[in-house]
């Protein structure tokens, strides 16, 4: 009897977490109600249970430990293997059944749009989250704060939400099938699909197309939203990054079909890049970075477009503003710049554009609409490597990479640090060292820190326990201004100021 009640809680239990998902996205607006049942044996069928008794009605459900309950299920029923892999393709597939197609969602938005683009990014943007394709508990684990610097406040944030991968992952993807399908994470044929033990499940994704210039588009938000309503517009091909006078004109177009955002997009070469380069896509959302805020430190004229603001911002990369109620005034501004960078070397601050048919110039453009004002951000970026800097001249250095070694993109060029998630362990040992006063060298962990340790201790010479965190926090944000320092091509010294200036006059 014991046995058969167990049997019968553990029925009832399920019964009420697949009834608890049914409420959820009912509540959420994900299917009408007069779809319940056809939703309801979906998720039956994933879960190969053959019936439900719980008919209550769930007002509020927290999404996360429902389906920790249904996958700890799936699990025990042998339909998985318990490993982080897997669940991840598991939920997904549970998350498909509730939602509508794509034209379903597509015809929702451009609804909305006629209302406002606003309103019609806001509902995507709750869907994108409701649908779980945006892990909204997982985002929540990420550390985050901010450090004020001679160029602003910067923004940290140490990412957490991505999932390690675990071993049996690992091992099961050398032995998986490799597929050219989707060639990559940004395909349009990811929408919908189930993934695998080496691609991640996308059932849960809907994309809605636009057209940017001539060639058609497709807009979703980031999974990791690392700031506000963070989106991604993708090429409806896969076609490799190529940034130029054409994708500037790309840039504004969809600025015209979507004013409340910015857009931007990494430069197309390796190093300066970012980390994607084999599929053209462009980055924006509805949030005002540092540089946005950074002044004008030296203006200038463009000859011939005397109506278009031009300066030099105050930031520790390069970066030309160009503003104007024209747009028509702004993109012939910008191709000035784009034509004017190309080729142009000064090797008395180490700038060369070419090393035989190798180009090294790029530019990181960020474009977005304020008060009226058409604003364009030219952030020049070179990618030439030496046998002393063999990541990249214009790249963190070897000092810095204790904190950040990757690539310096269009995230970080506008002043937000996306940090590996080892730092939230690496930093709890050094504030116990730092406090303690032991030599952070007897871990191997902390090797990589201990020069940096040792300037921490000659700047601040004892450290609390109750204050440790909040130091190494502002000393991490002064790190993260070098790392852009590092990265700009003119350096902030006289030297560096000077030959900017030079470069304008030819523009």
């Amino acid at each position: 009897m014991g046995r058969i009640f167990k049997k019968r809680k553990e029925d009832i239990m399920i019964d009420s977490a697949v009834r608890k998902l049914v409420c959820y996205g009912l509540s959420n607006g994900l299917f009408e109600k007069r779809d319940e049942i056809f939703i309801t044996n979906r998720i039956l069928e994933i879960l190969e249970l053959d019936g439900i008794e719980d008919n209550s009605d769930y007002s509020v459900t927290d999404l996360e430990p429902v389906l920790k309950e249904l996958l700890d299920f799936a699990c025990e029923k042998n339909l998985i293997e318990n490993s982080v892999t897997e669940r991840d393709l598991f939920d997904t597939k549970l998350m498909s059944a509730l939602l509508p197609r794509p034209s379903e969602v597509t015809d929702r938005f451009f609804n909305d749009y006629k209302l406002s683009p606003e309103k019609a990014t806001d509902n995507y943007y709750k869907f994108s989250c409701d649908s779980d394709y945006i892990r909204r508990y997982r985002i929540k684990k990420d550390l985050k704060w901010t450090v004020d610097t001679d160029y602003g406040t910067l923004d940290i944030t140490v990412n957490l939400s991505k999932p390690e991968k675990d071993p049996k992952a690992i091992a099961a993807a050398k032995n998986a099938k490799q597929s050219g399908y989707p060639k990559c994470l940004l395909c349009k044929e990811c929408e919908g699909y189930a993934g695998r033990i080496n691609f991640p499940a996308r059932q849960n994704h809907r994309v809605i197309p636009i057209t940017l210039g001539t060639e058609r588009f497709f807009l979703q938000y980031s999974p990791y939203v690392y700031y506000n309503e963070h989106c991604i517009v993708f090429n409806s091909e896969h076609i490799p990054m190529k940034v130029d006078y054409d994708t500037v004109v790309k840039l504004f177009d969809f600025i015209d079909m979507f004013p409340h955002y910015f857009i931007g997009s990494n430069a197309g070469l390796p190093v300066v890049g970012g980390s994607i380069l084999s599929h053209e896509h462009f980055q924006g959302g509805r949030y005002t970075f540092a540089m946005e805020k950074a002044d004008i430190e030296h203006t200038f004229k463009i000859k011939g477009i005397e109506n278009v603001e031009a300066g030099i911002l105050k930031w520790p990369m390069s970066v030309i503003r160009l503003k104007s109620e024209e747009l028509d005034s702004v993109l012939a501004a910008a191709k000035r710049v784009f034509d004017a960078w190309d080729n142009y070397s000064d090797e008395s601050v180490g700038i060369i554009s070419f090393t035989g048919n190798e180009p090294h110039n790029a530019i990181t453009p960020i474009a977005r609409k304020r008060n009226g004002i058409y604003e364009l951000d030219l952030v020049l970026r070179n990618n030439i490597t030496t046998e002393e800097f063999p990541l990249g001249v214009f790249h963190p250095h070897e000092k810095l990479h204790h904190i950040k070694k990757e690539n310096i993109g269009l995230i970080e060029v506008m002043g937000l640090a996306v940090l590996p998630a080892r730092l939230k362990t690496e930093m709890s040992k050094l504030a116990n060292c730092l406090v303690d006063g032991t030599d952070c060298r007897a871990d191997e962990t902390l090797v990589k820190h201990a020069e940096w340790a040792d300037e921490l201790k000659e700047k601040y010479k004892t450290f609390d326990k109750d204050t440790v965190d909040s130091v190494l926090q502002k000393e991490i944000g002064l790190v993260f201004e070098k790392v852009l320092e590092d990265a700009g091509v003119f350096k902030r010294d006289e030297q560096g100021k000077k030959a900017f200036l030079k470069f304008t006059e030819i523009i």
